[in-house]
């Protein structure tokens, strides 16, 4: 036997493992060629009689044609909210609407599958994402909140909750389905009626949910949804409605409140975010890299509370970004029906755009860029998952949100730079903390300025539990107990303080 043979014999070659295609079947939609407005418990032709293109993303394939709802179609939607409210929804007895919401819930759960399809056809993210989290926490919501709504006499002991009418809510394209929910549930489970709002690029799944609250039958008008660009979402913040709900960027947060300013309309915003995932060097390192991934790659980083800024302590810094590119060589990115991808397309090609400029501007400034191998598809809006190292944090990267699969990486010495390198960004929406030891996470925790703080994880919601910022990242809160107060107006009873 040669020395060759032996070698051989003893060092057995490491298979490699390739995938197998796997391809959610987009047979369970049944797109229309042109959708109405969801006007009063009907679907209707837009007075503006303009529509517009929506596509897919990951093949820039046209899916469909939506209204783009002018000032007439508004006024409308906010007339139909506003009679749905005095005539039949306002007095109904919280038992009856929580009925109303078990029925959303439940029909979510039995077409789950049809509208995760749905979600990532016009919004680009994984499949397994869509069919595994948002479909199942919108879901949730609805459930969670059908329990409140013949219960708010114990949510606000001593005192009595009064819907307080109408709700303009617009939200963004990056989770439709689950902000949809995280708007609608609370303000139907208190009373409110609603005009919702969908994302520009991301309108079909609102659009299927209005087929849900038909299912459901709602009273006609208690729910209405209208679609449209921005403009649109300016008429509905300036229409006749009681209560203004805003997820998406800080700058059009802004405007938003500059609009409403001394009108008496409530407002919550839920903004954007630049949130920092604070890795000591007693973390379990494994553990860490899959929550830093998570954390930032999660929905092509299409995440407001998305963990964009890694803060390392020094001694680990090495041994972390070794294990760190490596797991970024196995993440696989292409088509977001495949039950396989891990990233999926960028929502648009102005949001790429956007991406890219930044991208360039980190490289331009001196960061290090690192991005893994892979081939991207020939059509639609595509990004590698990428990391910097060597970011000071006066750099772009470092300061202002990409909404996309882009990483910058710190370092710090000391828990008290940690915390100071964590708090220096105008936003204040969520951080991560990873150690092994209970009493540093709690001491970080007193001290980060960010509305959400997770504990050996990253990215983790649910019903029962608040959600919100501080600073540019936005006021009020979704979600849990809190969720329900920014669609009340508490009276004191009798004896109350």
């Amino acid at each position: 036997m040669t020395e060759l043979d032996t070698t051989q014999e003893r060092t057995p070659a490491v298979p490699t493992w390739e995938y197998t295609d796997a391809p959610e079947s987009k047979d369970v939609v049944r797109l229309q060629d042109r959708y109405g407005l969801f006007i009063g418990g009907e679907f209707v032709e837009p007075k503006s009689g303009r529509y517009m293109p929506t596509i897919d993303p990951s093949t820039e394939e046209v899916l469909a044609e939506v209204p783009e709802a002018g000032p007439e179609d508004v006024e409308l939607a906010v007339a139909a909210a506003r009679d749905a409210f005095e005539s039949r929804w306002r007095d109904l007895p919280g038992k009856e609407r929580s009925k109303y919401l078990y029925r959303i819930a439940r029909a979510l759960q039995e077409r789950a599958r049809e509208f995760a399809v749905l979600e990532s056809m016009n919004g680009g993210k994984p499949i397994k994402e869509s069919r595994d989290i948002d479909l199942p926490l919108a879901a949730a919501h609805f459930f969670y909140y059908a329990g409140w709504a013949d219960k708010l006499d114990y949510a606000f002991p001593g005192r009595t909750a009064r819907p307080i009418g109408v709700a303009g809510q617009v939200i963004p394209w990056n989770f439709p389905m689950l902000m949809a929910a995280w708007k609608l549930a609370p303000a139907l489970a208190t009373g409110n009626t609603t005009v919702l709002k969908p994302a520009e690029t991301t309108p079909l799944t609102a659009l299927l949910l209005a087929e849900v609250i038909q299912q459901a039958e709602l009273p006609p008008g208690t729910v209405n949804v209208i679609t449209g660009a921005g403009k649109t979402g300016a008429a509905l913040v300036a229409a006749d409605v009681d209560k203004v709900a805003f997820t998406g960027s800080t700058e059009v947060g802004k405007q938003i409140r500059r609009t409403i300013a001394g009108s008496n309309k409530r407002l919550t915003l839920e903004l954007g975010g630049k949130a920092a995932n604070i890795v000591f060097e007693d973390a379990p390192l494994d553990q860490a890299v899959e929550g830093v991934v998570n954390g930032i790659f999660f929905n092509q980083g299409h995440v407001c509370c998305a963990g964009s800024r890694l803060l390392v302590q020094e001694p680990i810094f090495e041994p972390l970004l070794e294990k760190l590119k490596a797991r970024l060589e196995t993440l696989r990115l292409g088509d977001p029906l495949d039950k396989n991808t891990d990233i999926g397309a960028i929502n648009s090609r102005a949001q790429l755009s956007r991406i890219e400029e930044l991208v360039a501007a980190g490289v331009e400034e001196g960061a290090e860029m690192y991005q893994p191998a892979c081939d991207l598809p020939e059509r639609g809006f595509w990004f590698r998952p990428t990391l910097f190292t060597g970011v000071s944090q006066s750099h772009r990267i470092a300061r202002e949100e990409i909404f996309g699969p882009v990483l910058s990486i710190l370092t710090f010495r000391t828990p008290e730079e940690a915390v100071e390198k964590a708090n220096n960004t105008p936003y204040g929406l969520s951080a991560g903390v990873w150690t092994e030891k209970g009493s540093r996470i709690l001491w970080m925790a007193e001290r980060l300025k960010a509305g959400v703080v997770w504990a050996n994880t990253f990215n983790r919601f649910d019903p029962a539990s608040p959600f919100g910022g501080y600073k540019e990242s936005g006021f009020g809160r979704e979600g849990g107990l809190h969720g329900l107060a920014p669609y009340v107006e508490l009276i004191p009873r009798d004896g109350a303080p």
